[in-house]
């Protein structure tokens, strides 16, 4: 069901736009969309050139902000494609007055036109749309696909950390990434039953662990031995 529009959704937004920035352009097209680059001045962006934590589809905010504020030294930058529901995001980040922590509203096809080769230091995929049907499986996040545009961002030694309550769609994503060439560690079928001290619960994950649903989880990272 499609969410219902805000009130004041163009204020709100307009009023996040030091801390929001939108990949949507004129060129609907992702392959000819991302080919005429507007990279991103991180730098400039953040104040300073600390690692860079990327989470594609942050949602209404909850991991993205309690990542930034339990890491200073980072600088988050949080993807999410619905502007009803970024801005939600974006208000949660400046009340809690988190500087290290930036906005883009658009699509993951969209992150090459915006973000150089070898800039990203973690990739978090919390709680993806698993898309159940085979014939969209090219719109999971964990698709070769995608894959593929991570790689391009990612520096050396990067990593991607998913969680799901998925149990097919994790299977996928083991696949995929197997084939893709990453290497994975930490993998695990109930998070909440291992001694993983440092997550940080989403929304969805709230709600998934109060239904006593079991979350999956896994990090990725290339492997350079092949």
């Amino acid at each position: 069901m499609r969410m219902r529009r805000k009130k004041h959704l163009e204020e709100r937004l307009c009023a996040c736009e030091d801390i929001i920035i939108s990949m949507y352009g004129e060129d609907k097209n992702f392959i000819t969309g991302v080919e005429k680059k507007e990279y991103i001045d991180l730098e400039k962006l953040f104040g300073n050139n600390n690692p860079l934590y990327l989470e594609i589809g942050c949602g209404k905010g909850k991991f993205a902000a309690e990542l930034a504020r339990k890491n200073p030294d980072k600088n988050i930058l949080a993807v999410e494609k619905e502007s009803n529901v970024i801005v939600c995001a974006a208000e949660l980040a400046q009340e809690q007055n988190l500087k290290n922590l930036k906005f883009l509203l658009g699509p993951a096809e969209l992150l090459p036109k915006f973000l150089k080769n070898d800039s990203v230091d973690r990739i978090y995929l919390n709680f993806s749309c698993p898309f159940p049907k085979k014939r969209y499986a090219s719109h999971r996040l964990t698709h070769q696909s995608f894959l593929n545009i991570y790689k391009g961002i990612m520096k050396q030694g990067a990593e991607i950390h998913q969680k799901t309550d998925n149990p097919r769609f994790f299977e996928f994503s083991i696949e995929q990434l197997s084939q893709s060439g990453f290497a994975l560690k930490n993998v695990t079928f109930d998070l909440y039953s291992t001694d993983f001290e440092d997550n940080i619960p989403t929304e969805y994950e709230e709600r998934f662990i109060s239904q006593g649903l079991n979350i999956y989880r896994l990090e990725a990272y290339l492997n350079t031995e092949e």
